[in-house]
């Protein structure tokens, strides 16, 4: 009951970051597109998010096995407080340059935040849930995976609200004294050596030596570029630009497609039992091939004389729909391969290789677009996520119930 206890508190911590994590995100980009960038400029200012969060997962991993996730935990809570606070001294006086530089310096701290409170909870998870207990396990990945996301889409709608209703300076100030709180709980109650390895972790092990934790990693590498690479800078310019939407029925749609991807995957255990049964790595390759029909239908279809409208917001709820349940399923099989003592190091490894992914695709959502409009990033799309099947092909084909990754050293 103890172990049920602390991961209900490391979780609601996580919950409580997702909604500043999901509203910091639309108050940058609101506030900014409001002084006049473009929609490439504002997208560039979490260029740095992205690339702290690939070296936050591997290193944080290691942290969290050698001190414990506590210490993972309150590390991700202090620095998103200091980067709100840093962000509320932002000047519109200063000069555009310096501007930029200060929030993707922001951003950066934030992306290391993120992912820091990231890797303590999914690591959790593996603590309390008994080792033969599989479907346990993969429910909880599941509900706590989608409910991440549902409230990082409610995220976007908070900050929206509270930019409107105190300022962006009041709004950064206001979840900062919320987080403040949340990690004051969190200091009181959690014990210290949650998640600690029993053997003395050598920051040699952040690279996991596991074969199908290294092919999953490799999986959701390209798996999420394939996400990021028409959805990040992409999908927005088009609605914005193509489609004449206003920034507030993007951000709206795009909040509401979060949320909606976020239900999706806290149902997934119910999805993936309807057509198969338990999942492994089977189920991670036919899902990622079945998602490559999506991203390939709307650029087919743009070239059409199908209305773009109907054609992107349709085969975006496809592609919700299986996207999330292969992600689902990717979160579950990183703890069903991992043994408790060695789980925060192949988490941080395994997520490590998602915001790489994430990384790609900002990157070449950007360049893309600019060069060969939305059809081309869906093209791109079509290429990782074929990768993506590819590599899960060679994942365990065996009940993805037993655990393959050996103790850590």
């Amino acid at each position: 009951m103890t172990d049920i206890r602390n991961y209900a508190l490391v979780t609601a911590a996580y919950w409580g970051f997702t909604l500043t994590d999901g509203a910091l995100r639309m108050l940058v980009l609101l506030h900014f597109h409001g002084l006049g960038y473009s929609p490439f400029e504002v997208a560039m200012l979490f260029l740095f998010y992205e690339i702290f969060g690939v070296i936050t997962n591997l290193v944080g991993g290691w942290i969290g096995a050698r001190f414990g996730l506590k210490s993972t935990l309150f590390g991700g809570l202090t620095v998103q407080i200091f980067a709100l606070v840093m962000l509320a001294q932002l000047k519109p006086e200063w000069v555009p340059w310096l501007s930029v530089v200060y929030v993707m310096v922001a951003q950066a701290l934030s992306g290391i935040a993120k992912d820091l409170t990231k890797m303590s909870s999914k690591s959790a998870i593996k603590l309390v849930v008994p080792a033969d207990a599989a479907g346990v396990l993969y429910k909880w990945v599941a509900i706590l995976t989608g409910s991440k996301n549902a409230l990082k889409g409610v995220g976007f709608f908070m900050g929206g609200a509270l930019l409107a209703g105190i300022g962006f300076n009041g709004a950064l100030y206001a979840m900062a004294v919320g987080l403040t709180l949340i990690l004051a709980v969190s200091v009181l109650a959690l014990p210290g050596d949650m998640g600690r390895a029993k053997a003395k972790t050598k920051f040699t092990q952040i690279l996991s030596k596991s074969p199908a934790i290294n092919k999953l990693s490799a999986a959701r590498f390209f798996l999420f570029g394939s996400r990021d690479v028409w959805f990040v800078v992409g999908l927005p310019v088009f609605l914005h630009d193509v489609l004449d939407w206003s920034t507030t029925q993007v951000g709206g749609f795009m909040a509401v497609w979060v949320i909606g991807y976020g239900f999706i995957q806290s149902a997934a255990p119910a999805i993936t039992r309807i057509l198969g049964g338990h999942p492994d790595g089977r189920t991670a390759a036919w899902l990622a091939f079945a998602l490559a029909a999506a991203p390939a239908g709307i650029a087919y279809g743009l070239g059409t004389d199908i209305d773009p409208t109907w054609m992107v917001t349709g085969g975006l709820i496809l592609f919700a729909l299986v996207f999330a349940v292969n992600s689902a399923v990717h979160s579950y099989l990183i703890l069903d391969y991992s043994d408790a003592d060695g789980v925060a190091l192949n988490v941080g490894f395994y997520y490590m290789a998602n915001a790489g992914g994430r990384l790609l695709g900002t990157v070449l959502s950007g360049a893309v677009y600019q060069v060969w409009g939305l059809a081309g990033c869906l093209w791109f799309a079509v290429a990782l996520v074929l990768a993506a099947a590819a590599l899960s092909l060679f994942l365990p084909h065996q009940d993805a119930r037993q655990t393959v990754d050996g103790p850590a050293e």
